[in-house]
């Protein structure tokens, strides 16, 4: 199974920049989509249809033109979970989940902390999500999840570790979070097959960032503990320029 994350930072404008023409050539089996910003009706979702895609799940915010996830899939999912049952992550539409036969696929959009009170916001999110993603193991132990947790893990994953240290994204509560929602019983796919590759998935707009390769690695594909003898391969292709973000690759041998 080759499962494609992708933050597109609005699906109407990436679907401008040529998003399909790139689909049909990686041939993913799963894509997540995170901030979409749009609702199917805003925009032709047939048009994934022509791709394979026949089995299209959208969850965007209730805000229009923010957040909202998505899954698109070849395969019909046995299930498909909107949200958490959280109130307050749910009605910003971050979360969606397709369980396959072998696997669940979860889309994630953790919250950015770009003001105290965001920062506030999502260390919340991020316990309580770390909880529910503990009680989900105990029936779905099989379970990916990857998406935009807007969070550099270590130096290596951020371009100017000690100027940005105090930057929310990768201050060290961020960071200890995401140590210990790794050390729960989770696999960083991307560092487990490339220990010493320095890349990132996000650059900002500013000062020509992309360009200069400035950049953070804030998109994963996390897979429980029990999946990790099934890692293929797990790469960021950073060729794709349809958002700020570049989509991420990973690759599972399944029974």
């Amino acid at each position: 199974m080759v499962i494609v994350s992708y933050n597109v930072n609005g699906i109407r404008a990436a679907l401008r920049k040529d998003l399909l023409e790139w689909l049909s050539y990686v041939k993913a089996d799963v894509v997540c989509l995170q901030e979409i910003k749009a609702t199917p009706e805003q925009f032709d979702e047939s048009v994934f249809h022509e791709l394979g895609y026949h089995y299209n799940y959208w969850y965007p915010a209730q805000k229009k033109g923010y957040s909202g996830v998505a899954i698109l899939s070849k395969i019909k999912p046995k299930n498909v979970h909107y949200g958490t049952g959280i109130d307050y992550m749910d009605f910003e539409g971050r979360n969606i989940r397709a369980d396959f036969d072998d696997v669940s696929v979860m889309s994630l959009y953790l919250p950015s902390g770009t003001n105290s009170n965001r920062l506030e916001h999502k260390l919340m999110y991020m316990d309580d999500f770390l909880n529910y993603t503990s009680i989900l193991r105990q029936t779905h132990p099989n379970l990916v999840v990857c998406g935009d947790f807007n969070i550099c893990h270590e130096p290596i994953d951020i371009h100017d570790p000690v100027r940005l240290k105090n930057v929310s994204g990768f201050l060290p509560i961020e960071r200890e979070w995401l140590s210990k929602f790794i050390n729960s019983g989770f696999v960083d796919t991307f560092r487990n097959q490339n220990p010493e590759t320095v890349a990132y998935s996000w650059w900002s707009y500013r000062a020509n960032a992309r360009a200069n390769n400035k950049g953070w690695r804030i998109d994963y594909h996390m897979v429980s503990e029990p999946l990790q003898e099934n890692i293929k391969r797990a790469v960021i292709l950073p060729e794709a320029y349809h958002s700020d973000h570049c989509p991420i690759l990973l690759e599972l041998n399944l029974n």
